[in-house]
């Protein structure tokens, strides 16, 4: 798992936590999506909580 660094607490005193902050608003917005696949198609089933999500790119540079 992620453990932090003392320049990304830096970055989150100086600039928020932003990926914290895309987290919350992908969430709503995959929310808000599933609100309107319902009423447009009478039936979405919604992906399971539990699947992994999205991967950081990777550094390999």
């Amino acid at each position: 798992m992620f453990q932090e660094t003392p320049i990304f607490s830096r970055l989150v005193d100086e600039r928020g936590d932003i990926p914290a902050q895309v987290r919350g608003e992908a969430e709503r917005i995959r929310r808000d999506l599933d609100q309107v696949m319902r009423r447009s198609t009478g039936f979405y089933p919604s992906a399971p909580l539990d699947l992994p999500g999205p991967k950081a790119p990777s550094s390999g540079l």
